[in-house]
């Protein structure tokens, strides 16, 4: 048995849907489907999230609204009357959750709303799809993950409790699927001790395709996604770019560490614990071989592996009494950024300052900057982007960079990393 992770493209109209059943016919056992928000979906609640917190009620009901008829016309131009009346009233209860949240929101908790609104797009679309399917002839049975993936209440990058999790996904998916039923659920989404939704982080469909298939021991995990499988580099930001036919995990954890798109970083490492291969197929030609990552592969001669961070932010925090940066001004920084919840994408120390580059959230560096001046002189260069090349060659590093400032330039043997404007 194994599991099939959709993304929001796969589904983005109600045509896109159609076209996956061949994909899911073609499956003899029992499948376990992972499904992301259809099209643009998250996007708009996150927009109903900062409206909503900021004071906007009104104008963040508008955008639920025109998401809810958004909705009910994909599952009218998708669905027979009779399951198109019985959804509609489904999505109410859900709708009604969602403004329920939007009404309560507030600056203040911005994260913790932020995961009560923008997990629901991940419910509407595994209705639609949970639906579509049994009117296709596909027996499923329709999950919520916030009822077996038990985290923490880290809202937007929760921490899995992956013992008490196993045990509910094995319960209410593990013995179903036994039973010859596939089972639809989301990606992306869980739910803390008491009830309250949490998201796993942007693009988390992935991981929670990975931890699922780890909790059961599954065959494979398939991500079926709108390219012909892992390429060296994102096509939207670089032309020419090589499509890898098989690469091992270790070299994927690094592509992710260092900000690839195509897989979530957590993704790899319950897939590799298990030793359960992932594959990465193109949903338009299904018949193309596409990419398996697992744990070895003879013989790997790879390009130049590209990943481009945009929307970075280069601090200089510098030691006002001019002392060194030691173990100990080291040991403050980095429980001031892990306090706050910080992933540092790039840091280097001199004797009095210490460089890091981070994503630019301006809530997060507002309060990040506020810490460090009580001890720091903080300087910060906007709007640049982090370059990382794995096998780099020297050619392809200044055609990446030859029009560009470069702010600072980390080396090693395999991976070359730059700061650049």
């Amino acid at each position: 048995m194994r599991v099939f992770k959709f993304g929001g493209a796969s589904i983005a109209t109600p045509g896109r849907m159609v076209d996956l059943l061949p994909i899911i016919k073609q499956e003899t056992e029992p499948l376990l489907l992972v499904v992301s928000a259809y099209g643009k979906t998250t996007n708009a609640l996150e927009t109903v999230t900062k409206l909503a917190c900021s004071g906007q009620k009104d104008e963040a009901m508008a955008v639920v609204k025109k998401l809810e008829q958004q909705h009910l016309d994909y599952a009218q131009a998708l669905l027979d009357n009779a399951r198109y009346v019985k959804i509609s009233q489904t999505f109410g209860t859900y709708f009604t959750e969602l403004e329920q949240a939007v009404n309560h929101a507030e600056q203040t908790q911005f994260d913790f709303w932020y995961d009560q609104i923008v997990c629901m797009g991940e419910i509407f679309s595994t209705l639609l799809f949970s639906f579509y399917l049994h009117q296709a002839g596909n027996v499923n049975e329709w999950v919520d993950a916030r009822t077996v993936i038990r985290t923490d209440n880290t809202w937007r990058d929760a921490n899995v409790d992956w013992n008490y999790s196993r045990q509910q996904v094995q319960v209410a998916i593990g013995r179903r699927m036994k039973q010859g039923k596939s089972i639809i659920t989301q990606g992306f989404i869980g739910s803390t001790v008491d009830g309250r939704s949490v998201t796993l982080g942007r693009e988390g469909s992935d991981y929670s395709a990975a931890i699922l298939a780890a909790m059961l021991q599954l065959e494979s995990v398939t991500i079926w996604k709108d390219v012909e499988g892992l390429l060296n580099a994102d096509p939207k930001q670089f032309p020419n770019t090589v499509k890898i036919e098989a690469i091992t995990y270790n070299e994927v954890i690094e592509m992710a560490f260092y900000g690839a798109q195509i897989i979530h970083p957590k993704t790899i490492k319950p897939l590799q614990n298990a030793n359960i291969p992932l594959y990465v197929k193109c949903f338009f030609d299904p018949s193309l071989p596409g990419t398996v990552i697992k744990k070895e592969v003879s013989d790997a001669q790879y390009p130049p592996l590209i990943v481009l961070k945009q929307n970075q932010v280069l601090l200089q925090v510098t030691t006002r009494d001019f002392s060194f940066i030691t173990e100990d001004n080291l040991s403050s920084l980095y429980a001031i950024f892990h306090d706050l919840k910080i992933k540092v994408n790039l840091i280097q120390n001199a004797a009095i300052s210490f460089v890091a580059c981070v994503d630019d959230r301006p809530e997060k560096l507002k309060e990040l900057t506020e810490a460090l001046n009580k001890d720091y002189k903080v300087l910060q260069n906007e709007n640049v982007s982090l370059l990382t090349v794995r096998h780099y060659t020297p050619e392809i590093i200044g055609y990446l960079t030859s029009d560009k400032q470069i702010l600072l330039k980390q080396e090693t043997r395999k991976t070359l990393q730059v700061v650049i404007k």
